[in-house]
């Protein structure tokens, strides 16, 4: 049951961030939504290093696997992943036989729902490695990421229910899209954990591309955008906040 719990609470983030669609403005205020993108960019970058790639290092000593391999191949893989999927995303965005009214909002649907997968697969490891009773990951600490993860999903579905809203969907289908997009998320988890026996093994290089994965999302996508003209010093804020919440959250609980 905890495991259930733990892997829905980044499911949750992403539906409370889009119930936001009922209580703002057409607009995002751009000072909140500077400072939520810094906050979730510090958490994915805490618990990159805290969840994810110090258990991979620590994982593949224990396996007796030279310590750093695991963690550099998976978080090589990680990126690359992300740069992939984001060259998908353009060539449909750019791709005139998909435009429509809604392309641009439909394009940024798209890639947040892609980018979730790799953070479901995050939480799922976490939990698989907690119930194979390996050392380094703990459901104390599985909870910490799917926390961390969830907090930063908050903005995300915020961030796709607002631009619907303004281009003209309905307060409730705009929220419908935003909740849909963080549904891989417990799927993918659910699946990883499914495949707990075959994935053990593979645990480090696993733990690595979720990293990974997350760091492409922060510095490609949320940290510019959080820089963006003015007001840039409240995303800079924001990070350092998300960063040392994170960070806490994962020495304490794990």
């Amino acid at each position: 049951m905890k495991t259930v719990i733990g892997i829905l609470i980044p499911f949750l983030g992403t539906g409370i961030g889009s119930l936001m669609v009922f209580f703002m403005k057409n607009k995002f205020n751009e000072k909140l939504k500077k400072m939520l993108l810094g906050i979730a960019s510090g958490v994915m970058i805490a618990a990159s290093v805290w969840s994810l790639l110090i258990p991979a290092v620590n994982m593949a000593e224990e396996q007796g696997k030279i310590s750093w391999i695991p963690a550099v191949v998976g978080f090589v893989f990680g990126v690359f992943f992300l740069l992939i999927i984001d060259k998908i995303a353009f060539f449909l965005e750019n791709n005139k036989t998909n435009k429509n009214k809604f392309s641009k909002v439909s394009m940024l649907v798209f890639a947040v729902t892609l980018h979730n997968i790799p953070e479901g697969m995050a939480v799922g490891v976490a939990f698989a490695g907690a119930l194979s009773n390996n050392m380094e990951i703990t459901i104390a600490s599985a909870f910490s990421l799917a926390i961390g993860i969830a907090i930063q999903n908050f903005p995300e579905g915020a961030i796709i229910s607002m631009p619907l809203k303004s281009e003209g969907m309905s307060k409730l289908k705009s929220f419908i899209y935003g909740v849909l997009s963080g549904i891989v998320e417990p799927i993918f988890a659910f699946a990883t954990i499914l495949l707990t026996n075959m994935v053990v093994p593979l645990l480090p290089y696993l733990l690595a591309f979720a990293a990974g994965a997350m760091i492409y999302v922060v510095v490609n996508e949320l940290i510019p955008e959080s820089q963006e003209g003015k007001l840039a010093f409240l995303g800079t804020i924001g990070v350092t906040f998300g960063f040392l919440l994170m960070m806490v959250l994962d020495i304490t609980l794990g």
